[in-house]
This record gives C-alpha cells, structure tokens and sequence, in this order.
C-alpha cells in the first residue's frame, strides 16, 4: 500500500495533512493530524505547510501501513490517523 498520485494536502487550519491511499484501497480519503506528526514523525511545533508536507514525505510509508489497517477495520469511511493511532502497544 501506498499513498497515490493525488497530491497531499495542509488543510487551511494547519491542523492535518490530507492524502489517498492507492492499492486496494485506492481512492480511500485520509488525514493525519499535525499532532500525530509532531509526536511521532519530529514535526517542529509550529512548523509551516512546507514542513508539514516535507514530515509527511518522510514517513509516507509508515503512515500508509496504519492508514491501511484502520481502513480495513472501517471500510468505506474517511480515516483520520491521530496520534494514538502510532502509540506503541505493549
């Protein structure tokens, strides 16, 4: 899985990043929070759209895998990944 062609996105508010995923999910709307990428992925607080979308490149992989599974558990709905969602579970 993947993130696809479509461009990601900073939504207005500076408060998440929106993509698609590809595959068998293509065409599967998405988000991540900015706070989800602050905790997990080194988001500078305050950072600026660039940055955001340069933090969401980096780990695009990983968060299409978390992405994809919670599709897979809420098939057909939008998924917002938050941070709770890369808490690592022991």
């Amino acid at each position: 899985m993947d993130v696809s062609d479509f461009v990601p996105g900073v939504s207005s508010d500076r408060d998440e990043v929106a993509f698609r995923l590809s595959g068998r999910m293509q065409g599967a709307a998405c988000a991540i929070t900015r706070q989800a990428l602050e905790d997990h992925f080194w988001l500078p607080p305050g950072a600026d759209a660039h940055r955001m979308l340069k933090t969401f490149a980096d780990g695009q992989k990983r968060i299409a895998a978390i992405a994809e599974r919670k599709s897979l558990t809420h098939p057909g709905q939008p998924v917002r990944l938050s941070s709770s969602d890369f808490a690592t579970k022991r």
